[in-house]
């Protein structure tokens, strides 16, 4: 009888930094069905609401260039750890605040702090099996998306039941309860650390840009899916609380419920990736997403539209951003977190764009302006990717054992894993 093969790590190990990542990026999107309460409590007009979403995507970008790259620099266990706990300090804040200024410079330091969440997801890769990278790093991914999702459904749900305050203090409990899991889980680095300095780092950051127009390509990706992600969830709450339809917070964080099936794309393209499907997996959610906007232009007529876009548009954009982490973090495993770092910060500049340009555009043109402009972001990556020669944009698998020790050696170990030579097929 045929022998199973391996999986990167023990499921349960799997599943708690997916849980983790879920409760680490969760903390992004709470604003965004309470944007109606903030304004009121903090008298933010409409049109600058906006800036709460727009702030915590600029500190997200901040800590993806700044501090994401340090897991390639520090041990992983003593940084990860930390930045749940200052995570957790800067949910106090926000949940404590007083004044639109307090309140702003809150959401900057949730958003620069939960950058957490990409610092788990290079870890979750880098300990990770060659052959199941994908596989691993959708199941982790498929956390994000639920964390995403949810996120606006417990919002509104703990608004209602004790005001917006109580959801920041609900998470920082949880955010502390999470670093003490994963203290006892992640292994400390056992290898020599590297002799880069800090500017160095940064630096070799940028330089992989430049010399990898697999990570460029990529890169514009998520600055468009995400644009376009932004677009709807950062305006559909002002949409749906407005007559017609006049919905309560509760109501409307109850659509990311649907969103969540966006977690089943997410595992699915990571195993797409694995068999080499790439490209297949990234036109097809690129169309899909393009798709999406149809249904959401009919949200104020029919919540069943909604909730058919909804969905349409979380699984496209899921699909690809899994497919875009499995395939950059695949050129250079010893370099995972500044790949993936460096590739979040282009996530971060779109939804920071979308938000502002979402909530501005709504106060002046209404929901029909918006979609418009969801759909231009979506067509625009369709197009990129229908005009990218098939098999130029997509790097070579390497065989797990020219992976450094730090991208997959002592670290499995540590965690039972034991490694296989056989190898994934080529990427399409």
């Amino acid at each position: 009888m045929r022998e199973a093969p391996a999986t990167a790590m023990p499921r349960s190990t799997i599943a708690l930094f997916a849980v983790a990542c879920g409760i680490a990026v969760a903390n992004v999107y709470f604003a965004q069905p309470l944007l109606v309460a903030l304004g009121h409590e903090f008298d933010i007009s409409p049109a600058a609401l906006g800036a709460v979403v727009t702030l915590t995507q600029i500190g997200y970008g901040l800590g993806l260039f700044f501090i994401v790259p340090l897991g390639d620099l520090l041990d992983r266990r003593r940084l990860i750890t930390a930045q749940l706990l200052l995570l957790a300090v800067g949910l106090l804040l926000v949940a404590t605040a007083t004044t639109a200024a307090v309140l702003l410079a809150g959401m900057a330091a949730v958003g620069l702090l939960a950058v957490v969440t990409q610092s788990l997801v290079a870890c979750a890769a880098s300990l990770a099996e060659t052959a199941h990278r994908g596989r691993v790093v959708g199941a982790v991914t498929g956390g994000v998306v639920t964390g995403i999702l949810l996120a606006r459904t417990v919002s509104g749900l703990l608004s209602d039941l004790g005001g917006w305050r109580s959801v920041y203090l609900a998470s920082a409990v949880l955010t502390c309860a999470v670093a003490l899991a994963l203290r006892r889980v992640i292994p400390p680095r056992d290898t020599p650390a590297p002799t880069l300095t800090y500017r160095r780092l940064l630096t070799s950051t940028i330089q992989m840009f430049a010399r990898e127009r697999l990570l460029r390509l990529r890169a514009l990706f998520a600055l468009l899916i995400f644009a376009a992600f932004s677009t709807l969830w950062s305006s559909v709450a002002l949409a749906l609380s407005d007559p017609p339809m006049s919905l309560s917070p509760t109501a409307i964080g109850a659509f990311g419920l649907l969103g969540a099936i966006g977690a089943l794309a997410a595992t699915a393209a990571g195993r797409l990736n694995d068999r080499g499907h790439a490209r297949r997996t990234t036109g097809f959610g690129l169309a899909i997403l393009t798709l999406s906007w149809l249904p959401l232009s009919f949200t104020q007529q029919s919540l069943w539209a909604l909730a058919a876009g909804v969905i349409l548009l979380d699984l496209a954009v899921q699909a690809v951003h899994v497919t875009n982490q499995s395939l950059i973090h695949a050129l250079r495993p010893d370099a995972g977190s500044r790949l993936i770092g460096g590739y979040m910060v282009f996530y971060s500049i779109g939804s920071a764009a979308g938000a502002i340009a979402a909530t501005a555009l709504y106060a002046v043109a209404g929901w029909g302006a918006v979609c418009v402009l969801g759909a231009g972001f979506s067509g625009l990556a369709l197009a990129l990717w229908a005009f990218t020669k098939t098999g130029a944009t997509e790097p070579k698998i390497p065989p797990p054992d020219t992976a450094l020790p730090e991208a997959g050696g002592s670290g499995q170990k540590a965690l039972g894993l034991r490694r296989r030579s056989s190898l994934p097929r080529e990427v399409a």
